[in-house]
């Protein structure tokens, strides 16, 4: 918790962040709503189900760059009134329920000992936005995760694109070519070799496979995406 949540905590207590019920970051009653995704679902694009049935005939991240992605939850109800408690409302307090849920990824996505710990890369905001939001929620979900023992963090990509609106976008507008410019930082010095790619939502999945194709260009060679929450069909 930082400084200003404790003071903010003191001049109005805590609340639920989806529905505003008083004594707790994320109440029980919400808790027990959240749409949490399970075992049974695509390893390469994190739906539920699998790819390559008759619902859904191919998988919509066959040609994308990252070779696996996970999340806990899905992107509806209690969940979704996190990710905008922590992006537009800078409630850090969200971090704590968020990252307890993705800490929860399976050994794929976060290495048990002793192997070596996951290298934690932050999905880069554009500069504007996270200027306009006063902190990355990215890098904020990658440090909470950090400080849990799920890895270590490296920051080494950042966006050079203005950064276009993606609420309310539609699939062809998030996937459109030239979008998104990500690279890694001058100072990173390559990519890792094995990378944990950390955002809030996964959505088409374009701004994570912009990350991931960046980091095989620059020596990666397995990428995988851990979200909070998985945008459903």
């Amino acid at each position: 918790m930082t400084l200003l949540d404790a003071l903010r905590d003191l001049v109005a207590p805590p609340s639920c962040l989806a529905c505003d019920t008083p004594g707790a970051d994320l109440c029980g009653a919400c808790r027990r709503t959240l749409a949490w995704l399970g075992s049974e679902h695509c390893e390469r694009c994190g739906l539920p189900g699998t790819c390559g049935g008759a619902r859904r005939p191919a998988c919509p991240a066959a040609a994308m760059a990252f070779d696996g992605a996970w999340s806990p939850v899905a992107y509806v109800g209690p969940a979704r009134a996190l990710v905008a408690a922590l992006k537009f409302r800078r409630r850090r307090i969200a971090l704590e329920p968020m990252t307890a849920a993705m800490a929860r990824a399976p050994a794929w996505i976060l290495p048990l000992p002793p192997a070596p710990p996951a290298v934690l890369v932050p999905v880069p905001t554009a500069p504007a936005r996270a200027r306009a939001r006063g902190f990355d929620q990215a890098v904020a979900l990658a440090r909470a995760l950090e400080r849990r023992g799920a890895g270590t963090v490296t920051d080494c990509l950042e966006r050079r694109d203005p950064g276009a609106r993606q609420l309310g976008a539609g699939r062809a507008e998030r996937l459109a070519a030239g979008r998104l410019d990500v690279r890694v930082r001058p100072r990173a010095g390559g990519a890792p070799v094995a990378c944990v790619l950390v955002d809030d939502v996964h959505t088409t999945g374009a701004t994570l496979d912009a990350c991931a194709a960046t980091l095989k260009r620059a020596g990666a060679r397995r990428v995988v995406a851990l979200t909070y929450a998985r945008a459903l069909p």
